[in-house]
């Protein structure tokens, strides 16, 4: 079986896993335990993001010595392309007078400084806007990177842990920058929301189609073996398979990320009353696969279950469920390919300024084509962007695909 690397992907420090994962696989057997089995997507949740041991939580997990690279970290093309396509966007929506730019997920802070370099290239542009940052992070090893990276030593964390904003800071150009642990903290305006690489962590349902009907996919103690953990089907409905399955699905087996459409429902709902776009791009389909829940760990495929909190776990997105999710109170456009979304947005053009100026960029453009190509079948780009005058907001949206206006912008930031 041949899978595409999700990402590139690094064994991280022996010392470090030796220490934390026997507590959070001890953790997780007495839960199960007293309570018996456990949701694929309660496990996803324990894995991934348990305040003492999860994966996210306590590692970092980004850049050569992590365990993964995202494109932000491979070259300041795609963030730069984002940023003309934010801008566009907010050109697009008349101008108002607040930006926010969300993302979801940031990573160490790369796609944020890049989509910033843009925002400070077309100041002009902007002109009195108010600009500000606000970054939705879970993870507190990261946050501190994100700080670093965006603000320099111009942040500082909250003093109480109730607060929304656990850490705050400013930018070298003067732009505030918030931290929250969830979306819906960030506060109320005209928001171009981006999530790159972050619907595929999120927490999963799998169901499988049975003579009894669907039944959900849970995990459970090995009885053979009580320091290991095993797949088992639910011997009846649960909540889960009698509310997210579809009544004329098609396929015998299903993931569904319910987590994924509430966080598609909150952006739909800021969208829809304060204005704004959001982009999503993620390893994912239109509703044809099945099983694909997987772990990475040192380039290879690993089990998921096997050394819980040592991996990354990851499922592709399902994006006809996340559009279902959006409702009609967006326009909703996609997904297509991230290379055709690219190309659209003009970087050809940009790559050929790359070309004349090859001395002062860290990656050489071949590596970055060929990335550009790998990303082509694996990848897609999902966005919406609030309705009300459909025809002129769906020709707004159709025009950033098409780029026959973000030229223009383009033009300015890389000519």
């Amino acid at each position: 079986l041949h899978l595409p690397l999700r990402r590139r992907r690094f064994l991280p420090p022996v010392r470090c896993l030796q220490k934390s994962q026997p507590s959070l696989l001890r953790h997780l057997t007495s839960k199960l335990k007293a309570t018996g089995p456990i949701t694929v997507a309660e496990y996803m949740r324990e894995v991934l993001t348990n305040p003492v041991a999860g994966y996210y939580v306590r590692n970092n997990m980004l850049g050569p010595d992590g365990d993964f690279i995202t494109s932000p970290e491979i070259s300041q093309i795609f963030g730069e392309l984002l940023g003309v396509w934010i801008i566009s966007e907010w050109m697009g929506a008349g101008r108002p007078k607040q930006l926010q730019l969300v993302e979801l997920g940031p990573g160490k802070g790369s796609l944020a400084s890049d989509v910033l370099r843009v925002f400070s290239q077309l100041r002009s542009v902007l002109g009195e806007t108010s600009v500000s940052l606000h970054l939705v992070e879970v993870s507190p090893a990261l946050s501190l990177i994100q700080a670093q990276n965006l603000t320099r030593d111009c942040s500082q964390e909250a003093v109480s842990e109730d607060e929304l904003v656990y850490r705050r800071g400013t930018t070298a150009a003067g732009l505030p920058v918030f931290w929250y642990r969830r979306l819906d903290d960030v506060p109320a305006g005209f928001s171009i929301c981006v999530a790159h690489e972050f619907f595929d962590a999120l927490p999963i349902h799998k169901f499988q189609r049975t003579q009894k009907g669907w039944r959900e996919v849970m995990v459970d103690i090995d009885p053979d073996k009580p320091d290991k953990l095993r797949f088992v089907v639910a011997p009846s409905p649960t909540m889960a398979s009698s509310t997210l399955i579809q009544a004329d699905e098609r396929r015998d087996h299903v993931e569904v990320c319910a987590e994924g459409g509430s966080v598609v429902q909150q952006l739909s709902r800021r969208i829809t009353e304060d204005g704004g776009a959001a982009l999503i791009a993620d390893y994912g389909h239109d509703g044809t696969k099945t099983d694909t829940f997987r772990s990475f760990k040192g380039h290879q495929l690993h089990d998921v279950l096997s050394n819980p909190g040592s991996a990354d776990l990851t499922a592709d997105v399902d994006f006809s469920y996340l559009r279902r999710k959006a409702g009609g109170g967006v326009a909703c456009l996609g997904p297509v390919s991230q290379r055709t979304f690219l190309k659209n947005m003009g970087i050809d053009t940009r790559m050929q300024v790359n070309i004349s100026i090859r001395s002062k960029t860290i990656y050489s453009q071949d590596m970055f084509v060929s990335r550009v190509f790998y990303l082509e079948s694996q990848r897609t780009t999902f966005l919406y962007t609030a309705s009300g005058d459909l025809r002129r907001k769906n020709h707004r949206l159709k025009s950033a695909i098409s780029a026959e206006k973000v030229y223009k912008v383009s033009d300015l930031v890389f000519n």
